[in-house]
């Protein structure tokens, strides 16, 4: 262990002032002003899309008590966090967090909100924006929210790291919806036009909630990662789905992923009955489950590329069940032992 003294007398000066200077550095590219918008006005210029969502920030997903609660913060006058916005060459401003505060004003000023089980407000069950008294939708309009506004010469990359921080910080966004935001090239193209096959979408169901938090890219982000590199992992699932993506991000071979992926897809739909899901009709897929499937296969057809098998009963087992579980997720172990036990089953190895 290193004593404090020890430590201390490491940090030279020439180490400090390279330190300062990497700060004064990275500021001098954040450039940024503070603003107050009326709620009126930001409504007005979200319609109009001066303000606008850009393509790495999240689909709108808070649920009718979320938006609520938002609201009747508003009508509180409690303090709201910033809202993020850049300019852009074109004059318009990029909001880079406060897209779902947005919509949801938006959604209230055009009464597309009624207001519903309300913790303190509750004489106002049932209220639209338009059945609120006039003195008060003057008094809502004309109320401020403090806005940071960064400057068009801010590079992108810093606007798609402060969104990065932002969601992290809070832990507001799921990891698949951080990586998009923070990890743009040619492999999360690729990963996000595989979540959009028809055939995936049926093998697979989930919630329409988990598809706005692009949870299908996640999916086929694990089955690549996985089927490449599996002996490999930790513990750590986000890290090293981050990781594998940075490193393959432009080298990776578009051909052979879209081949083994669609392979995949159709030994699935060839012979298991309910596709990566449970049960006919089922309308979620548990990530262990399509994990181990998918993974399994894609290495059982690099084996045998002309696999047929006669039934796979043994997904009822108690065995694939255990390796299944959602307690196993994290477990570098149990990954290794439900990939291959798949693999391995398909082959027709025996123990």
């Amino acid at each position: 262990m290193v004593k404090s003294k020890e430590r201390l007398e490491n940090i030279t000066l020439e180490k400090k002032n390279l330190a300062e200077q990497q700060i004064s550095d990275y500021q001098k590219r954040i450039d940024f002003d503070t603003k107050d918008y009326t709620i009126e006005l930001l409504v007005d210029k979200f319609k109009k899309k001066e303000f606008f969502v850009p393509d790495y920030q999240r689909n709108f997903i808070w649920n009718d008590k979320d938006r609520n609660l938002f609201i009747e913060s508003l009508l509180l006058g409690l303090p709201i966090p910033f809202m993020f916005l850049a300019n852009c060459s074109d004059g318009r401003l990029e909001i880079i967090d406060g897209a779902q505060r947005m919509y949801t004003i938006t959604a209230f000023f055009e009464n597309k909100l009624r207001l519903n089980k309300l913790e303190k407000l509750t004489a106002l069950q049932g209220f639209t924006f338009s059945d609120l008294p006039e003195s008060r939708q003057r008094k809502f309009k004309n109320q401020s929210l403090r806005v940071i506004v960064l400057e068009e010469n801010t590079p992108e990359e810093y606007r798609q790291d402060l969104f990065y921080r932002i969601n992290t910080a809070g832990i507001k966004a799921k990891s698949a919806e951080i990586r998009r935001g923070s990890y743009k090239g040619s492999l999360t193209k690729f990963i996000e036009e595989c979540s959009e096959d028809i055939l995936f979408k049926k093998l697979a169901p989930i919630s329409e909630k988990r598809e706005k938090q692009y949870e299908r890219q996640e999916f086929v982000l694990r089955f690549f990662a996985y089927l490449n590199n599996y002996q490999n992992f930790g513990h750590r699932v986000t890290n090293f789905l981050d990781e594998y993506l940075v490193k393959n991000m432009e080298t990776f071979d578009r051909s052979q992923f879209l081949r083994e992926f669609n392979n995949m897809l159709r030994f699935v739909e060839n012979n298991f009955p309910f596709g990566f899901a449970k049960s006919r009709g089922s309308k979620s897929t548990p990530r262990v489950r399509f994990e181990a499937i998918s993974v399994g296969v894609g290495l059982a057809l690099r084996i045998n590329p002309n696999l047929n098998v006669d039934n796979v009963d043994w997904i009822n087992s108690e065995e694939f069940k255990s390796l299944t579980t959602s307690d196993a997720s994290n477990n570098e172990g149990r990954l290794k032992n439900r990939v291959e036990y798949v693999r391995d089953q398909l082959l027709g190895v025996k123990e």
